[in-house]
């Protein structure tokens, strides 16, 4: 009984759809129609809206040159675990300055995010969800940076000389 139920309601909506459809597609019944005028073939009109955009641009990445970085383990260069990238902070330019790594704790107990520099690490092979990422830190570095807090000031931690600041732009 249930089963027949259902198959009335969906052959309702159904019905219901088909009928809005068609509604939608007819002139309503009070406006008068306007005789025929004289117009090219639809063949020779070009059917393109007045503020098409331009196609966009294409590019090919192949499957063994580009992988995603979210949620990659990041080791130090003494493979010991570092966590894993969380984030991904960008400048106002759209450059990729820094990464966000939930170092530390156990199962997200007692862990804490820190910010480092997208130049202290080597991608290296990351051609599986497994590779791994590597810091040219150390892990009591890294246990030394300050915690990031999100629409607060951060203070990224590079390799020796590689950082530059961020220009204020008001």
């Amino acid at each position: 009984m249930r089963m027949a139920s259902w198959i009335l309601s969906v052959a309702i909506v159904a019905g219901l759809t088909v009928a809005v459809s068609r509604a939608a597609e007819e002139p309503p019944a009070t406006e008068a129609k306007a005789p025929p005028t004289a117009q090219p073939p639809a063949s020779s009109v070009p059917v393109t809206p007045k503020d098409a955009a331009p196609p966009p641009s294409v590019t090919i990445i192949g499957a063994s040159d580009a992988h995603g970085v979210l949620g990659r383990d990041v080791l130090s260069a003494a493979n010991e675990g570092m966590g894993r990238i969380v984030d991904v902070i960008v400048d106002r330019s759209g450059h990729v300055r820094a990464a966000v790594i939930d170092f530390g704790g156990f199962l997200g107990v007692g862990s804490r995010k820190i910010v480092v520099d997208w130049n202290a690490m080597r991608f290296g092979k990351i051609v599986n969800k497994k590779d791994s990422i590597t810091l040219e830190l150390t892990k009591a570095q890294v246990a030394a940076a300050p915690e990031y807090k999100e629409d607060a000031p951060m203070v990224v931690l590079g390799a020796s000389g590689s950082l530059q600041p961020l220009q204020a732009i008001q």
